[in-house]
């Protein structure tokens, strides 16, 4: 399982970008991904969570009608639509795969850095 992040960068307060995590090595469509985000200095903090075929979604009250998630199963793809980013947005974001009935999360990118500073 590879799970492969990008889009991230520096971005104004107000502004938006589009993460992207290209997965392989496993039935993309079968299963539910995430996307986790850590800020400098702090823990881990779920973001969002979509389901195997794209209709379930789910969002963190900090991100809940600024983000929206999406998977692209024929792409193998999942994104990660960023509006509104403030600057506690700050922080490395990951793509995460589902072990199978929301039960945990069993694979992880390795990240990419989104910085909203004015």
């Amino acid at each position: 399982v590879v799970l492969v992040e990008s889009g991230g960068g520096l971005v104004q307060p107000g502004e938006s970008l589009r993460l992207s995590c290209v997965a392989s090595g496993f039935a993309f469509d079968e299963y539910n991904m995430y996307w986790v985000r850590q800020a400098p200095g702090k823990g881990l903090e779920w973001v969002s969570t979509i389901g195997w075929d794209g209709r379930t979604k789910d969002y963190a009250e900090s991100v809940q009608g600024r983000f929206a998630i999406s998977k692209d199963n024929a792409k193998g793809t999942v994104y990660l639509q960023m509006n509104s980013l403030r600057p506690e947005d700050t922080a490395v974001y990951y793509c995460t795969k589902d072990m199978g009935g929301y039960y945990g999360m069993d694979y992880w990118g390795k990240g990419t850095l989104v910085t909203v500073s004015s």
